[in-house]
């Protein structure tokens, strides 16, 4: 969720894929090495609008709607990032991609994850922005609000920014209601994807705001479980983690607006096409 202006001057070119069981509608802009880009819960590829064009200046950017958002239609299956990850897996067949990259933002974070850890031979470089790895690292006044969001809370949203794109681009608009059910059970399961950050196989980068969801320790206990921040990186970077992890904190930033942020695509871009292995 983001209540940040998503707009922006330049439009990528819609398609649409049958992959997987769903018509997943993608939208591509820019040359270069493949970046398949992923949205937050209750939002679309629209959210990354003010930075799409930093990132399609040096990447083709393919910017997915995932299952039930923006303009792919729900299918008769829950929302579960494990489940979507198989979308992503497909659509890269279906394109034909070698190895893209994969930035994910919170929901398209926890999408982008489980991609990696299922098909580690389809991805490039991971980027995970503003995604929590145990449950348990969200506060309780937090988890608070998670449980209200059901298919009651749509008369509220209906001044918010998703909302409102969900009812000019969704296929069937009245299914948000649906969308805000499938979502908050979603967000009511536990979860502890230790293990899977673990054994990430491909460099990874770790993106919070400052004042994000989970507080920052909770990216470090991540970055730890890839061996980083646990010595002294050393003058030539030779103590810094092995497989070419990186850890990335934001200030001045929130959850709910980091996706839009140019200091996002900045980390991003510097990750992807500077940063050793």
């Amino acid at each position: 969720m983001t209540t940040t202006d998503w707009t922006t001057d330049t439009k990528g070119t819609g398609h649409y894929a049958e992959v997987n069981g769903i018509n997943l509608y993608y939208e591509t802009m820019g040359t270069g090495r493949p970046l398949i880009l992923l949205h937050g819960g209750l939002a679309s590829g629209e959210m990354f609008g003010p930075v799409r064009p930093a990132l399609a200046e040096r990447h083709h950017v393919i910017a997915v709607d995932l299952q039930g958002h923006g303009r792919t239609a729900d299918i008769d299956r829950p929302i579960d990032i494990r489940l979507m990850a198989d979308d992503i897996a497909a659509l890269i067949d279906h394109l034909g991609l070698e190895k893209p990259d994969l930035v994910g933002y919170s929901l398209g974070g926890g999408v982008a994850l489980w991609t990696a850890v299922k098909y580690p031979d389809k991805v490039g470089r991971l980027v995970v922005a503003s995604a929590h790895v145990w449950r348990s690292a969200i506060p309780p006044e937090m988890l608070a609000q998670q449980a209200q969001v059901n298919a009651a809370a749509a008369e509220f949203l209906k001044d918010t920014p998703m909302y409102q794109l969900y009812q000019q681009v969704a296929p069937h608009p009245e299914d948000f209601p649906r969308l805000l059910d499938k979502i908050g059970e979603s967000m009511a399961q536990d979860f502890d994807f230790s293990e899977e950050v673990r054994g990430l196989q491909m460099p990874t980068l770790i993106v919070a705001a400052d004042a994000d969801m989970a507080p920052p320790s909770h990216y470090v206990e991540m970055f730890k479980l890839l061996d980083g921040g646990l010595r002294d990186g050393g003058w030539m970077g030779e103590g810094r983690p092995k497989g070419g992890h990186a850890l990335a904190i934001l200030p001045g930033l929130t959850h709910y607006n980091l996706g839009a942020s140019p200091l996002f695509a900045t980390v991003t871009l510097d990750f992807l096409d500077n940063q050793p292995s």
